[in-house]
C-alpha cells in the first residue's frame, strides 16, 4: 500500500524527554483525558468550553498542530463529500453511514450559529465543516470533549506506526499479538473516546479481521488439498472431478463473495482508520447477494463430511494425501474437516459480532437500525438452512446404515439403497425371542424402517472396531407389511448381573418389555419388543405412517395400470339364473376393425365387444383352459376337454353378434390334435434359420399324454391351399384339417411338462426340475443333445453354486426370460440367472420373491410373477421390486408366446354391488412416464 501524506504532528524523538505537564487536578491536559457522564449532553455550551479550554492548554499539553491546511489528508472520502483544504470540525450526534449521502443529522452541531463558534477558535483550527473528513461515529455520552475527527489526523502515525501498522494487518504480516484495534491506536485516544467507543471500534475490527482469516483458510483450502488433486494419483480421473464437487461443493463461488466483501473492508478501514463509522452497508450487501451459495454448501456439508471420511477409509493413497497436506506449515497442523466446516460456522460466528457490535452502539446511531436488519437476514438463512442439514444428516445415517448391511450369501438382494428419494424413517434397537431346545432366549437387534423396506438386522463389531449389521430376516417390502397387535401385555426378559459382589453374577433380574407384531403378507410374523411403551407407540405411529406414504407413491407412480375389462358378469354362483363359473382363459382379438375379447370358463367361451359389460356364450366346451386367436389365418383355437380344436374367426365373431347362425360355426370345426389328451399349447410366430435367411412360421405347439408318457408336438398352420397334395386330410374322427399339419415328429420326454416357452428360435420345455431347449423346426435332432437349464455342473466343487442348486431343489420352474446375453430362470419361489450354456453366471446368486409364483409374464424390461394375493414387478436385470398389484385368487389368463403380444390379462376374485361372488377380469396396461412436450409459460396453458 503507498504511503500518504500526513498533516504535520509533531512526534517526539525516541529517547527525548517529555515536556512537563501538569497532572494536578486543574490541569487542562488532564481535564482532556477525563471521560465525562454517561448521561452528559453536549450543548453548544459545552463545545464552546471544550473549545476554550484546549486554546488555553498552551505548551504545557501536547499540542496538535495542524497549521497545514494545503497539504492533502490522510485518509481518502470516496463516499463523501469532496475533499477540500479545510479541516471539518465533526458535529456533535451527527451519524452517516459511509455510503450515504450528505445528511444532517436535525439534532446536529450545524444548527446552531457557525459564526459564533468562529470566534472562539484559533486561526489555526477551523470548525468549518467543509466534507473532508466524514464525521465520526462517536456519540457525545462517551467523549464531548475532542475532535474525533482531529484526534484521528493527529495520531495516525502513533502506535506501531499506524500506517505501517494497518499495511502489515490487511497483508497478514502484523505479529498475531499486535492484530488488535488498541495496538494500533494511542492510549490517549481510548481514554478519550471512552469504554463504548472503544469496544465498538475493537469489535469492527474484529470483524475485519475475522473476514480476512475466514477467506485466507479458504484460499489454503483450495491451494493446499484441492488443486493438487488434480496432478497426484490420489483419486483416478475419471471420478476426481465428481468427487470434488462431493466434498468442497460451492467453495469457489462462496470464496468470490468473500473476496469481494474482503477488499471492501478492506477499503473502508484505509479510508476511515482509526475511527471507522460503519460496515454495516458493506456486511448487508455480501449477505443479500451469497445466501443461497451458503445454503447450498451448507445443507450438502453432511454428505459431502460423509463421502470424505467414507473415500479416507476406502483409499489409502487418498489419507496419506491428506496426511501429508495436513503437514504444510500454513496449516498449522489443522486438517481437511476443519477448512471443509468453516462456511459452515461462518454465518452463525458473523451473527454473534454483529450482536456484539449492537450492544455497544448507541440508539441514535444509524447502525442502531442496519444491524438487526443484517441479523435478521442471516436468522432468516441460517433458519432455512436447518431442514436441509438435517434431511443430509439423516442420509449420512442412511449411507453409513447401508455399508454396514451383510446379507446371507448366494443371494442377490436389490433393495434399491441409493434411489434418489430413499430415506431412513425410524431405527432403533429392538429385542426378538426365540426358542431354542431348552427355552426361550432374547436377541437384541437393530431394526432399520425405510422408506421401502423394514430391515431386522444383527449387529457386529469387527476386530477394526467398525460396525457391521447382518439381515437376519428377509426384508420386507413395506407393501408386504402389516401391522397387528400394539398393545399386547408386557414381558418379563431376564437379565445376569455384570457387576458387583463374587456371586453376583449368577444373580439376575427382570426387565419388562413392550411387544407389538408385524407380519409379512405371504409370510411369517414377527414379534419385537421395546423397552419402554413410548417406544412402541413412537415404532407404530412410524409404521403406519411410511406404510401409508409408501402406498400413496406407488398409487401415482405405477409401472402398470389395472384397466377392468369385465366386472360382475362372470359369476362363480349362480344368481338370477346366470352361472359363468370361474374364468380359465381369455384373449382379445381384432376382427372386422373392431375390438374383441373371449373368455373361456367352466361352462363355456363368452366372447363381447371390448367395452360392452354382456357377454354372449359362443360354444358349449366345458373347461376351455387355453385359446388363442389368428386373424391372419381366421383361426379361433381352443382348448377344452375334448382336445385342441380350432374354428373360423370370422363365423365366430358373426355368430356372436347375431349376423350368423351357430350351425355355421360348427361347421368350421377342425381338430388340431388327434385326441383329447393335450396337457396344454401355445401359438405364435416362431423365427428360424435356412440357410442364409431367416425365415418366420406361425406354429402351434402343444404337449399331451400317452400313459407314463409325454410328447411335445409342433404343427404349421396354413392356409388349405398350401398342402402339397391339394387333397384335404382327415383327421382320426372324421373332421376337416385343412389348416394344420405337422412339422417334424414328436419328441418324447419323460417328465411331464407344464409350460413352454420362446427364446429366438427355440423354445423352452418346462418340466418341475429344469427346462430343455428344442428347436420347433427339428424337435427330434435337438433332443439327442438338448440344452438343459439351469445346469449345475460342478456344484460340489463351488460352495455358492451348491447353495443355489439346494436352494432351487424342489422349486418349480416356470420360464426363461431373455437379459442381453444372459438368461433368467423362473422358479416359483426365486430365480438365477445363466448364461448362453445354462452354467448359473453372476456368482451364482439368486433372486427370492416375495410369494410362491403360480405363472409369470414378461414385458419389456419387467418381470410380471402372478401368485395367489399378489402380482410383483420386478426388473429383469436386477430382480428389482418396483411394483405391487394386491388381489385375491389372482390367476394369469393370458400373455402370448413371443414377446410382441404385449396384452396381458388376469382374472381375480371379486363381489358385486349385491355382495355376490364374482370373477374379474382385468388387463395390466404398461403406463409411461410424465414428460412435458414443452414448459408452460404462462397460466394460460392450464386453460
Amino acid at each position: 500500500m503507498a504511503s500518504r501524506p500526513h498533516p504535520h504532528v509533531r512526534i517526539p524523538t525516541p529517547g527525548a524527554v517529555p515536556p512537563a505537564v501538569d497532572v494536578s487536578p486543574s490541569s487542562s491536559w488532564s481535564h482532556l483525558l477525563q471521560s465525562p457522564p454517561q448521561n452528559a449532553r453536549n450543548t453548544y455550551a459545552d463545545l464552546n468550553s471544550f473549545t476554550s479550554s484546549l486554546l488555553r492548554s498552551g505548551t504545557s499539553a501536547p499540542r496538535i498542530s495542524l497549521d497545514a491546511p494545503s497539504r492533502p489528508h490522510s485518509r481518502a472520502s470516496s463516499t463523501f463529500q469532496p475533499d477540500t483544504t479545510t479541516m471539518a470540525f465533526p458535529e456533535p450526534q451527527l451519524f452517516r453511514s459511509s455510503s450515504q449521502s450528505s445528511s444532517v443529522h436535525p439534532n446536529s452541531f450545524l444548527s446552531h450559529s457557525i459564526a459564533r463558534s468562529e470566534d472562539l477558535l484559533s486561526p489555526d483550527f477551523s470548525p468549518l465543516y467543509s466534507g473532508s473528513r466524514p464525521p465520526s461515529f462517536i456519540s457525545i455520552d462517551s467523549s464531548p470533549d475532542l475532535s474525533p475527527s482531529v484526534l484521528s489526523e493527529e495520531l495516525s502515525n502513533q502506535t506501531l506506526e499506524s500506517e505501517e501498522g494497518l499495511r502489515r494487518f490487511q497483508s497478514g504480516d502484523l505479529p498475531e499479538n499486535d492484530e488488535e484495534w488498541y495496538r494500533l491506536v494511542p492510549a490517549e485516544a481510548r481514554e478519550v473516546l471512552g469504554k463504548i467507543e472503544v469496544q465498538r471500534q475493537s469489535n469492527l475490527f474484529e470483524i475485519i479481521k475475522s473476514e480476512r482469516d475466514y477467506v485466507k483458510d479458504l484460499n489454503l483450502l483450495k491451494e493446499v488439498f484441492i488443486e493438487p488433486l488434480g496432478y497426484t494419483p490420489t483419486i483416478s480421473k475419471s471420478r476426481s472431478k465428481d468427487f470434488v464437487k462431493g466434498v468442497f461443493s460451492n467453495l469457489d463461488q462462496i470464496l468470490a463473495h468473500h473476496t469481494r466483501m474482503l477488499d471492501a473492508l478492506f477499503v473502508r478501514q484505509r479510508e476511515q482508520h482509526p475511527l471507522i463509522q460503519s460496515l454495516a452497508d458493506i456486511i448487508l450487501d455480501a449477505c443479500v447477494h451469497f445466501q443461497e451459495e451458503y445454503k447450498e454448501y451448507i445443507e450438502h456439508y453432511p454428505l459431502a463430511e460423509a463421502r470424505h471420511r467414507d473415500e479416507m477409509r476406502r483409499n489409502q493413497r487418498y489419507n496419506d494425501y491428506i496426511q501429508q497436506c495436513s503437514l504444510d506449515p500454513r496449516t498449522r497442523k489443522r486438517d481437511l474437516i476443519t477448512f471443509i466446516t468453516r462456511p459452515v460456522t461462518r454465518l452463525p460466528r458473523l451473527r454473534l459480532q454483529l450482536d456484539t457490535l449492537s450492544k455497544h452502539t448507541m440508539a441514535d446511531h444509524p447502525d442502531a437500525e442496519q444491524l438487526p436488519l443484517i441479523m435478521d437476514t442471516l436468522s432468516l438463512v441460517l433458519d432455512s438452512i436447518q431442514p436441509g442439514i438435517a434431511d443430509a444428516e439423516d442420509k449420512v445415517k442412511y449411507w453409513n446404515l447401508c455399508e454396514s448391511l451383510m446379507y446371507d450369501k448366494g443371494e442377490i438382494i436389490d433393495l434399491d439403497l441409493y434411489g434418489d428419494n430413499r430415506t431412513l424413517v425410524h431405527s432403533g434397537p429392538l429385542a426378538r425371542k426365540y426358542r431354542s431346545e431348552v427355552s426361550y432366549n432374547w436377541a437384541d437387534l437393530h431394526v432399520a424402517l425405510l422408506d421401502n423396506y423394514l430391515l431386522q438386522l444383527k449387529p457386529e463389531t469387527r476386530s477394526d472396531g467398525r460396525v457391521k449389521r447382518r439381515v437376519v430376516s428377509r426384508p420386507i417390502p413395506l407393501e408386504y407389511l402389516r401391522l397387528d397387535k400394539f398393545d399386547g401385555p408386557t414381558d418379563n426378559r431376564k437379565e445376569k448381573q455384570d457387576e458387583g459382589r463374587l456371586f453376583e453374577g449368577f444373580r439376575s433380574h427382570s426387565r419388562e418389555m413392550y411387544p407389538f407384531t408385524i407380519s409379512h403378507a405371504s409370510s411369517k410374523s414377527y414379534t419385537l419388543y421395546t423397552t419402554n411403551n413410548e417406544e412402541r407407540k413412537e415404532w407404530r405411529d412410524s409404521l403406519i405412517n411410511a406404510v401409508a406414504i409408501r402406498r400413496a407413491k406407488q398409487d401415482g407412480n405405477k409401472w402398470f395400470a389395472s384397466q377392468v375389462v369385465s366386472d360382475g358378469f362372470f359369476r362363480l354362483t349362480p344368481t338370477n339364473g346366470v352361472f359363468t363359473g370361474k374364468i380359465l382363459s381369455a384373449v382379445p382379438f381384432v376382427s372386422g376393425g373392431k375390438n374383441y375379447t373371449a373368455v373361456g370358463c367352466s361352462s363355456g367361451v363368452y366372447i363381447a365387444r371390448r367395452g360392452v359389460a354382456d357377454f354372449k356364450k359362443i360354444l358349449d366346451k366345458p373347461n376351455t383352459v387355453g385359446m388363442a386367436a389368428l386373424p391372419d389365418f381366421n383361426k379361433f383355437i381352443v382348448h377344452c376337454d375334448v382336445g385342441l380344436l380350432s374354428y373360423s374367426l370370422e363365423l365366430l365373431v358373426r355368430v356372436a353378434t347375431g349376423a350368423s347362425p351357430l350351425e355355421n360355426l360348427d361347421a368350421s370345426l377342425e381338430r388340431v390334435s388327434p385326441d383329447s389328451t393335450v396337457l396344454f399349447f401355445r401359438a405364435g410366430q416362431m423365427e428360424y434359420r435356412r440357410g442364409d435367411q431367416l425365415v418366420s412360421r406361425t406354429m402351434v405347439l402343444y404337449t399331451s399324454r400317452w400313459f407314463l408318457q409325454f410328447s411335445v408336438n409342433a404343427v404349421e398352420v396354413v392356409r388349405p391351399l398350401e398342402h402339397s397334395s391339394g387333397v384335404p386330410r382327415t383327421s382320426s374322427v372324421g373332421l376337416p384339417s385343412l389348416s394344420f399339419r405337422p412339422f417334424g415328429d414328436a419328441v418324447y420326454i419323460s417328465k411331464e411338462p407344464h409350460n413352454i416357452v420362446a427364446l429366438n428360435q427355440k423354445v423352452g420345455v418346462c418340466t418341475d426340475r429344469n427346462i430343455t431347449l428344442l428347436d420347433p423346426t427339428n424337435l427330434n435332432t435337438s433332443s439327442l443333445a438338448p440344452t438343459v437349464m439351469p445346469n449345475f455342473a460342478g456344484a460340489d466343487a463351488a460352495l455358492t453354486l451348491d447353495i443355489l442348486k439346494s436352494r432351487s431343489s424342489g422349486k418349480k420352474v416356470l420360464g426363461l426370460v431373455p437379459c442381453g446375453d444372459e438368461t433368467l430362470v423362473v422358479f416359483d419361489e426365486l430365480g438365477c440367472y445363466v448364461d448362453k450354456h445354462g452354467i448359473p453366471c453372476r456368482k451364482y446368486g439368486y433372486l427370492r420373491w416375495e410369494s410362491k409364483a403360480t405363472s409369470y409374464a414378461h414385458r419389456g424390461r419387467h418381470l410380471l410373477l402372478f401368485c395367489s394375493k399378489f402380482i410383483e414387478v420386478r426388473t429383469v436385470d436386477k430382480g428389482k421390486l418396483v411394483q405391487v398389484i394386491e388381489g385375491e385368487d389372482v390367476r394369469l389368463v393370458h400373455t402370448g408366446l413371443l414377446p410382441e403380444d404385449k396384452t396381458t390379462l388376469f382374472a381375480m376374485k371379486g363381489r358385486d354391488h349385491r355382495g355376490a361372488v364374482v370373477d374379474k377380469l382385468v388387463e395390466l396396461v404398461e403406463t409411461s412416464p410424465l414428460i412435458s412436450e414443452r414448459p408452460l409459460e404462462n397460466w394460460d396453458d392450464f386453460s
